[in-house]
């Protein structure tokens, strides 16, 4: 773009002084020739340095999983292969899991034993349930019986204060000689009849009153038998459900286990460090890494000079150029920049923080979201390369940056490497 430029100045240049005369050429139009493109020029890359500025340092990150087995065991299949694409759920090995499935089976069972038992419990607590009205109704009728009795020595003792007046009565007419002596004996069965009666009513009341009075906790004792009873069953069944959830839940753990005797593909990527064959054992410990899962997910970060970003905002526009893909211009826009780097973080620990920095100051890292109708292009894991970002000032200047990384992209074209000398 420069030599261009220039060209097109020497060309202007050429036509005003020497084929036009335009201008007189002499020695001041010569030195204000000569050093004028060098102060636009100046100017010019230094405005575009700030408005559009650009990076030879562009990374292509990639997400890496490393696969390690969550279940111990030998390894029985091995499907993928290194740097074999694979897809989300795919079968990257399989676990024996004849122990596993063994001890799913058994709490399996156990958990058909124990379901048995919660309905057996429940059964029973329904019939214990069930005599608790009856019960209850005994304990009415007692209270009916009780009030009968009651009713009926209040009846009968009245029956026996008139005839108790008419033994009197009788006895005073005999004895003036006015009255019958039948009357008088009858009268007085009457009264005997009626006191064995009363005798009789209250030995009954009696007896319901001491059924009533046998309480526990306010209840008749064969209620309360009865309600203990519920309870124990009701126990009993909470029991039975607890240990039924244990075995439910030890059942889930043991199916889990037996899941993971299968381990697939966390996504769409590529397999890399496929060490893993058959008959392996693998222990299932954590970082225990037996093959490694390369995302197709990636992030590209360029990396700026601290003083290139004060103009650069999210949405600004960006290109990139990766040296796998000379000629080529991958669109992209700004998502963020990640203002921190190394150099500011202060570990916590019980020394004195850092006060002075050793290392020159770093670069900050600005994320990039490439653009929609290049996100299905291939971006290898490492990948380098550069970047322009072209802010909302002077967009007049953007255009020459725009040739300027194109160029540069398609000198990416030339393979430039030193000749090796071999001794004999």
């Amino acid at each position: 773009m420069e030599v261009i430029l220039l060209g097109i100045y020497s060309t202007l240049v050429y036509l005003i002084f020497i084929k036009f005369k335009l201008l007189p050429w002499t020695t001041p139009w010569k030195v204000g020739v000569a050093i004028f493109p060098v102060v636009v020029g100046a100017a010019m890359l230094l405005t575009l340095n700030v408005v559009a500025p650009t990076s030879t340092d562009v990374r292509v990150v990639k997400y890496v999983v490393p696969i390690v087995a969550q279940v111990k065991g030998r390894v029985i299949e091995v499907p993928v292969a290194n740097n074999q694409v694979v897809k989300k759920g795919d079968v990257l090995f399989k676990i024996d899991p004849t122990p596993y499935q063994s001890e799913v089976n058994a709490l399996e069972a156990q958990l058909v034993s124990d379901e048995a038992k919660v309905g057996a419990e429940r059964a029973r607590y329904g019939e214990t349930e069930t005599r608790l009205p009856d019960a209850q109704s005994g304990e009415r009728q007692l209270n009916e019986q009780l009030k009968q009795a009651t009713s009926q020595i209040a009846s009968l003792q009245a029956s026996l204060e008139l005839a108790r007046r008419r033994v009197a009565q009788n006895t005073e007419l005999a004895a003036a000689g006015a009255g019958n002596r039948f009357d008088l004996e009858q009268a007085q069965t009457n009264v005997t009849e009626l006191t064995a009666q009363i005798a009789t009513a209250r030995a009954a009341e009696q007896e319901v009153r001491e059924k009533l009075s046998g309480r526990i906790n306010g209840d008749l004792a064969t209620v309360a038998g009865v309600k203990a009873q519920i309870t124990t069953a009701n126990a009993q069944i909470r029991v039975a459900q607890a240990q039924m959830e244990s075995t439910r839940a030890k059942l889930a753990n043991a199916q889990w286990n037996l899941d993971q005797t299968t381990v697939v593909a966390p996504g769409n990527g590529t397999m890399v460090n496929v060490m893993l064959r058959p008959g392996y054992f693998v222990t299932g410990v954590a970082f225990n890494e037996v093959m490694t899962f390369v995302d197709n997910e990636y992030q590209v970060f360029a990396l700026f000079n601290q003083n290139e970003l004060h103009q650069v905002t999210p949405g600004n526009e960006a290109e990139i150029t990766l040296d796998t893909y000379p000629g080529r211009i991958v669109k992209a826009h700004v998502d963020s920049v990640i203002w921190a780097q190394a150099q500011g973080q202060i570990d916590a620990s019980g020394n004195l923080p850092m006060t002075t920095i050793a290392a020159p100051p770093g670069r900050f890292p600005v994320k990039l979201l490439v653009a929609e109708h290049d996100s299905g292009l291939f971006l290898a894991a490492g990948a380098r390369g550069s970047a322009a970002i072209y802010t909302e000032h002077v967009p007049l200047l953007h255009l020459i940056r725009k040739v300027l990384i194109r160029t540069a992209s398609y000198l990416d074209y030339i393979i430039i490497k030193h000749s090796i000398s071999m001794g004999h």
